[in-house]
């Protein structure tokens, strides 16, 4: 499904002092700078994390489609395929991480043949993850989502933001998601996480 137009009101992304100090020296180095605006794109592949392109880019030949904003100065232009994969977002920097995108949105889930997606047992998950496990999650920057269950008592789960590559991850999901899920969802047993978490690159330690 194509995503909706933007309003030309839209913010799409928050940028916060800090990061658009370090943004404007960036840019500052570069050839041609009073034309260049900053590139933000989305990589978005079903099942996996979100993988985002910065770069500079000449305003002037951003394309048709593309959504271009100024904010505090500086111009960023967003892809119109990216537009609903960071639209509220905020792109911060600390000395520590460098420049960091606090993205409230989530993946696309990822698609496993044979698994039940739209059964009552799949609203009951969905409705647990919503309301109990992502709430509790959010405190370390992290969610889960739901791909699907075997009809046979099994939930498929995928883990995002901090939960994703986290050392902790693996005992998160067992001890925490898994026991919640089996306890308020009848026909749910077991949990399986299919998270490559080798690609985490922005783990949360405790």
């Amino acid at each position: 499904m194509s995503p909706l137009a933007p309003q030309s009101s839209d913010t799409i992304i928050e940028i916060t002092d800090e990061a658009l100090a370090q943004l404007v020296t960036l840019r500052d180095e570069e050839p041609e700078k009073e034309r260049l605006g900053l590139r933000l794109e989305v990589l978005a592949a079903p099942g996996e994390e979100f993988k985002y392109d910065l770069s500079f880019e000449i305003v002037t030949q951003a394309a048709f489609s593309d959504e271009v904003r100024t904010i505090n100065g500086l111009k960023v232009i967003i892809p119109l395929q990216s537009y609903e994969h960071i639209n509220g977002a905020v792109l911060d920097f600390s000395d520590r991480q460098g420049l960091i995108i606090r993205n409230p949105n989530k993946p696309p889930a990822a698609v496993i043949e044979g698994l039940v997606t739209d059964d009552e047992t799949s609203a009951a998950v969905e409705a647990v993850i919503a309301t109990d496990i992502n709430p509790s999650l959010a405190a370390h920057g992290g969610f889960v989502t739901f791909v699907g269950h075997d009809g046979e008592g099994i939930a498929y789960l995928t883990m995002g933001g901090g939960c994703h590559g986290c050392s902790m991850s693996k005992m998160t999901m067992l001890e925490g998601v898994q026991t919640t899920l089996v306890e308020q969802v009848p026909a749910i047993a077991k949990v399986r996480d299919i998270t490559d978490h080798a690609t985490g690159s922005n783990p949360y330690y405790s």
